[in-house]
């Protein structure tokens, strides 16, 4: 099975004729996007190194090793750069988690009932929410607080929550449904950042924070930002 990749950033417009280029980074903080080494193309076809870097407003301005003058910065406006899952470090704590990891768990009842499985998890300004898909009806929302997602079992493949009575009154799921949901799985290339929030872990506490493909807390593919984003 080809290995998950986390969508660290995506490339702008050329900045000066020297190579530089703006960078929308998804990670937090931002700078730790120069942390894992080379940085792949959506189509694997191709890596760039950070060379140099620095802030400017809501990007980064970046040089890489490859871009030599303004040309070649121009051509790659529009690329997202991606990490293979196993470049980011292991999360700080227990409370403390990769949105990428979470996506593709099964959202289970304490008692073993499934209720569907999570596709995303974004944050639309009142904190971290796990979007649940069960196997009938449409996606639901569930606050990713210890109160409603007591127990998070990533090596199991399982998420335990406690949902408020009635949230998938609408949702009939039968074995057959079930198991397609649950092969789904997350998709490929998860975009912290199309996580609607950065390619990135969970913040601390599994409190709403207002970061996150995926917060994180600590320098790893983490935290806010769509995934991909407004363009830098």
């Amino acid at each position: 099975m080809a290995p998950k990749r986390i969508l660290v950033g995506q490339i702008g417009a050329a900045h000066g004729i020297r190579g530089d280029v703006r960078v929308k980074s998804f990670t937090e903080p931002p700078e730790a996007i120069a942390d894992y080494g080379s940085l792949a193309s959506e189509d694997a076809a191709f890596a760039l190194t950070v060379e140099r870097l620095r802030p400017a407003d809501t990007v980064l301005i970046v040089k890489f090793r490859e871009v030599a003058d303004r040309n070649r910065a121009e051509e790659l406006n529009g690329t997202r750069l991606f990490v293979d899952r196993d470049a980011l470090p292991a999360p700080e704590d227990e409370e403390t988690f990769y949105q990428a990891d979470l996506i593709g768990l099964r959202a289970e009842g304490a008692d073993g009932t499934l209720y569907g499985t999570i596709l995303a998890v974004p944050d639309f300004g009142a904190g971290d929410l796990l979007e649940i898909q069960p196997a009938a009806g449409s996606t639901v929302y569930l606050p990713f607080t210890k109160a409603f997602a007591p127990v998070v079992d990533v090596a199991g493949g399982r998420v335990v929550i406690e949902p408020p009575e009635g949230l998938f009154a609408g949702a009939t799921p039968d074995d057959e449904a079930a198991a397609a949901a649950e092969a789904s799985g997350g998709p490929e290339g998860v975009e912290a950042g199309s996580l609607k929030r950065r390619p990135g872990r969970r913040r601390k506490g599994r409190k709403a924070a207002g970061d996150a493909a995926g917060p994180a807390a600590g320098p790893a593919a983490g935290p806010s930002d769509a995934a991909g984003g407004s363009e830098p």
